[in-house]
């Protein structure tokens, strides 16, 4: 039986995950903000489940958080880095203030729970390490310059610490998920006051109050939190997980146009050689 620690779990993919652990047998320390929120999924698994409280902006709380996990469970076999939200700005218009929350949230959170983590997998020579991120890490757009680069950031220091942990047993994964149901339009999107009319047509489209979370999406949490759980208990585990048919899609266009990128200015490019 091994025990997870899951962030973002009370709606969307982290709930997924959540059940999924808890579906097959496994031990899950489920947190939110708002530990009440995950009260159902404590009722169905009162021996297996168990709600913590976590902010992940605030280290004394990540710090409290492992150490109640610890005391519940023992060890923590697989951390999984769910928690984020996203940003709608142009560049110009985005606020310093809420692009550092970004960045503390999605970048910067993740990085100390890893940290609080890792002596722990360290120690067992084993256990799993996966990071939610998304297909705006491969390719962003308007209104999404900032979230975009707060995943591609998680992305390209997760790429370091899989190469640094492989060699201890430890498994290193990232989730890059396109269009799921979730609250991810309404509860988990945020954005800039400042308005500058030249972006109304661009940026401003991507506004909160502009987009609607279409029912029609085609992921679905829980599928989606299943199939993580099953490829990350892979022995051939994906390094990046696509999650859904459109970001199989999307990324797949997007490294597309980079290839032919590369190819129609490989003679630029080379002319700084030797």
């Amino acid at each position: 039986m091994k025990t997870w620690l899951i962030t973002g779990c009370s709606s969307g993919i982290g709930e997924g995950i959540a059940k999924a652990v808890l579906k097959k047998g496994d031990q899950a320390v489920v947190t939110a903000r708002n530990p009440q929120k995950l009260s159902d999924l404590v009722k169905e698994y009162p021996k297996t489940a168990y709600a913590v409280a976590l902010d992940v902006t605030d280290k004394e709380s990540i710090t409290n958080a492992f150490k109640e996990a610890l005391a519940k469970f023992g060890t923590i076999d697989v951390l999984i880095n769910n928690a984020g939200y996203g940003y709608r700005s142009s560049v110009e218009e985005g606020e310093i203030e809420g692009v550092n929350q970004l960045f503390n949230t999605n970048f910067f959170g993740p990085i100390e729970l890893i940290k609080e983590v890792l002596p722990t997998l360290r120690a067992n020579k084993s256990g799993a390490i996966v990071n939610v991120s998304s297909i705006a890490a491969v390719r962003s757009g308007v209104g999404s310059g900032y979230y975009a680069a707060s995943k591609a950031a998680l992305e390209l220091m997760t790429d370091g610490l899989a190469k640094e942990l492989k060699p201890l047993g430890i498994k290193v994964m990232i989730v890059e998920p396109g269009s799921f149901r979730t609250h991810f339009y309404d509860t988990s999107l945020k954005g800039t006051e400042k308005k500058i009319e030249d972006y109304a047509e661009t940026a401003g489209k991507t506004r909160k109050e502009n987009v609607v979370n279409l029912k029609n999406q085609p992921g679905d949490p829980i599928k989606g939190g299943e199939v993580i759980v099953e490829a990350i208990e892979r022995e051939d585990y994906p390094f990046r997980l696509l999650l859904g048919s459109d970001a199989v899609r999307i990324v797949s266009e997007a490294l597309q146009e980079r290839i032919k990128e590369i190819d129609n200015y490989k003679e630029i490019s080379t002319k700084s050689d030797y």
